[in-house]
């Protein structure tokens, strides 16, 4: 049960109508409150022990967030800690009240001031949790851009303290957390783009919420979860039956490459090799065909005529050819010159992965039109430029990334994976996998490419597709693409990630967790 909770993602008011579940079930406000802040009183003495961290300031806020954060200052001025509060003029929640009349009866300083908290040792931020949506009074705004100034470790609890809840965005100002407790589930922000940077490390403080108590706010399964290590390897070909051959194993068409863009075909084609795909044909102008089989020589390299420019200039493949393909992967590196090429291969009834130049040609097109018209399923892998090419009519993406995901594949009718720092893949039936964990390393030119092939190559081994198999398929390519960068920057640090290495390291990756799936 524990594993299934870890994966929600939930808003703020789905966050608020399960605890209203809760507390409806009998579960008193207070006794909430109080689980919340111990366990979090603990971690905070775990991570920052009285030895080192012996005087600490909270921040405490007008809600339930300031009610958790006063029982964690009750708690570690108990256990010994100099605990100093700092209180703005709010009215405060009545529990909220009777923990601050509590703490101030144990002789804990309170202060409406902020400065005098600057020689504490740590900062505990409680001023707003889930919920806030609303820019900050300015008094607050000079008081938080105080404390991130101060360089002190700050330890927020639920979210740093002026961020919006489900879009991330900076209400005026926010704490610049060292470690945050997300409590209950986790929040959308958590998986924003623009929040990351306000989070430092973060951690779910498990509150032991019920099952039935979700399901009752949420539909099964969940509209969004991030995807987990166990999750990833049901949906990978492993184990492979004992009796099988190539072509079982899957047939993938890569279309890619050109003279100006030569190394886009080859870390492609490296992508979809590490997926294992039984049968790999590469379709390249016939200038690079020699170059290509010298680093794949276990690929079928077939050689296209080009024009003048170097790009492919059509396919040796009839519609009806295509379909001896299990799936296409096409896009990286062909140049704006191979349109006609692009508009074939959206004519397949196979499953189409489209990425880089496959995408520019559709974005020029209309996406949603030429979309909706395929019966196949169609992936796009766009990053955010490609993402406003794509859809330049959704005008959440620089505000709500998980939202603009959640419509485009709506509105494609497609599988939509959007790459970034928190990569969100969205399928047209309104469910999002989100990648828990990435590395900066992967900013690399070319990364991208691997993991167009490694969809591919994974998409052609999934037989019968359907859509949300095809949706979960995806996501598990991006999960291991993601872990294969992590553990190469391990290795190598993050500025030594070179698409190639991370290529090679897609095996590495495979290799050391297929023998401890369980998670």
């Amino acid at each position: 049960m524990k594993n299934v909770v870890e994966t929600i993602v939930v808003s703020a008011s789905q966050m608020q109508q399960i605890e209203e579940q809760v507390f409806n079930a009998g579960m008193p406000v207070a006794a909430l409150m109080e689980k919340a802040a111990r366990l979090c009183a603990e971690r905070i003495q775990s991570l920052y022990p009285r030895s080192k961290f012996g005087s600490v300031g909270i921040l405490v806020g007008p809600g339930h967030n300031g009610g958790d954060a006063l029982v964690i200052a009750r708690e570690l001025h108990l256990a010994g800690y100099q605990v100093e509060i700092y209180r703005p003029f709010f009215k405060l929640k009545t529990l909220t009240s009777q923990h601050c009349n509590y703490a101030n009866s144990l002789g804990i300083t309170f202060y409406e001031e902020i400065q005098p908290l600057k020689k504490c040792q740590l900062i505990v931020d409680g001023l707003f949790g889930s919920g806030l949506t609303r820019d900050l009074p300015d008094n607050i705004i000079e008081a938080l851009n105080s404390i991130n100034s101060w360089s002190k470790p700050i330890v927020s609890i639920d979210l740093p303290s002026g961020i919006h809840t489900d879009t991330g965005a900076v209400l005026g100002s926010a704490i610049k957390a060292s470690h945050t407790f997300c409590l209950g589930l986790w929040k959308r922000a958590f998986f924003q783009d623009l929040a990351l940077e306000y989070f430092g490390e973060s951690e779910r403080i498990d509150l032991g919420i019920l099952p039935h108590h979700i399901w009752s706010v949420l539909p099964q399964p969940a509209p969004v979860k991030q995807i987990t290590k166990a999750i990833a390897f049901q949906f990978l070909p492993l184990p492979r039956p004992l009796v099988t051959y190539k072509y079982r194993q899957g047939h993938l068409l890569l279309i890619c490459g050109s003279r100006k863009y030569t190394g886009a075909a080859i870390l492609t084609s490296l992508g979809a090799r590490a997926s294992g795909v039984g049968m790999l044909s590469i379709a390249v102008p016939e200038s690079l065909k020699n170059l290509l089989i010298s680093h794949l020589p276990e690929a079928l390299v077939v050689s296209c005529p080009e024009n003048k420019e170097g790009a492919i200039a059509s396919l040796p493949f009839s519609t009806a050819n295509l379909s001896q393909f299990t799936a296409i992967a096409c896009g990286p590196g062909l140049s704006s010159d191979a349109k006609s090429v692009v508009e074939k291969a959206l004519q397949s009834e196979c499953p189409l992965i489209l990425d880089a130049d496959g995408l520019n040609f559709v974005a020029e097109q209309g996406a949603t039109e030429i979309l909706t018209q395929r019966d196949a399923p169609t992936v796009l892998t766009p990053h955010s430029g490609e993402f406003k090419r794509l859809f330049p009519e959704i005008s959440d993406l620089e505000n709500d990334r998980l939202n603009a995901v959640t419509t485009a594949a709506k509105q494609s009718q497609a599988t939509v994976l959007l790459k970034g720092a928190k990569t969100a893949i969205a399928n047209p039936d309104g469910l999002t996998w989100l990648i828990p964990a990435s590395t900066p390393a992967l900013a690399r030119g070319g990364s991208g490419d691997v993991l167009t092939g490694l969809i591919g190559g994974l998409v052609a081994q999934g037989t019968k597709i359907k859509s949300n198999n095809l949706f979960n398929i995806v996501a598990s390519a991006a999960w291991w693409h993601a872990q294969a960068g992590i553990m190469a920057a391990q290795e190598y640090s993050e500025l030594g990630v070179d698409a190639t290495t991370l290529a090679h390291y897609l095996t590495k990756a495979i290799s050391r967790y297929s023998s401890k799936v369980p998670d």
